[in-house]
C-alpha cells in the first residue's frame, strides 16, 4: 500500500512540476561537452552508475519505478543514477547525471539532486548540492513541502555531497549526507 501512495504522489508531483515548473536557466543545467563517460548497468530498466553503493542498486530495484519518476524531475538527460538514500519512512534522496563531462576532469559531471517526502504530509525539509570544488557555493532548496525538495544542480557535481533535512513537528528526523558517485 505504502508503495502505491508513495507512487501516486510522486506521480502527482511530477504533473505539478510539468504545469507549473519554470524551465531551468542554462546557469542551473550544466552543458555537456564530452562523451558519456559513466559505465552504466540496468537495474530493473534504470541506467544506473556500475559504481554506484549496492544500497543505491538496491534502493533502485525495489521500486524502479518511483526512481524512474525521480529522474523525470531532474529534466531530460538527467537519466543515469549515481547514488540514492532512502531515509526511514520519511524521505528518498536521489542523485542523477547525463554522464557527460563539463570541465577537465572525469569527476566534472552534472548532478541533479532531489529528495522526495515519503510522508504524504507536508514538513519542514530540504536539499543541499555541493560539488567537488570548494570555491563553488552549495545549491539548495530549503521549504515546507508536501513532495519533494529540489530539483538542485551543479555541473561539476560527481563525488560532491547531497544533504537531506526534515524536521517533523519539532523533531528532525533526517539530517543526512550521501556522498555523490563513486569518488577515488
Amino acid at each position: 500500500m505504502k508503495t502505491v501512495v508513495r507512487f501516486a504522489s510522486i506521480c502527482a508531483a511530477l504533473l505539478a512540476v510539468t504545469m507549473t515548473a519554470p524551465a531551468a536557466s542554462a546557469a542551473d543545467q550544466a552543458q555537456p561537452k564530452g562523451n558519456a563517460s559513466v559505465e552504466t548497468m540496468r537495474v530493473k530498466g534504470v541506467e544506473v552508475d556500475t559504481q554506484a553503493t549496492d544500497e543505491t542498486k538496491q534502493i533502485i530495484a525495489s521500486n524502479p519505478e518511483v526512481a524512474a519518476a525521480a529522474a523525470n524531475v531532474c529534466g531530460s538527460g538527467y537519466t543515469i543514477s549515481v547514488s540514492a538514500a532512502r531515509y526511514s519512512t520519511y524521505g528518498s534522496t536521489y542523485t542523477w547525471t547525463n554522464g557527460k563531462t563539463t570541465g577537465d576532469s572525469y569527476y566534472d559531471k552534472p548532478i541533479c539532486a532531489v529528495f522526495f517526502n515519503d510522508t504524504g504530509v507536508a514538513h519542514s525539509m530540504g536539499i543541499r548540492l555541493k560539488d567537488n570544488y570548494t570555491s563553488t557555493p552549495d545549491v539548495e532548496d530549503f521549504g515546507t513541502y508536501s513532495s519533494y525538495a529540489g530539483p538542485v544542480y551543479q555541473s561539476k557535481g560527481y563525488c560532491g555531497q547531497a544533504y537531506s533535512y526534515m524536521k517533523v513537528g519539532s523533531t528532525v528526523r533526517v539530517d543526512n549526507y550521501l556522498t555523490v558517485g563513486a569518488c577515488n
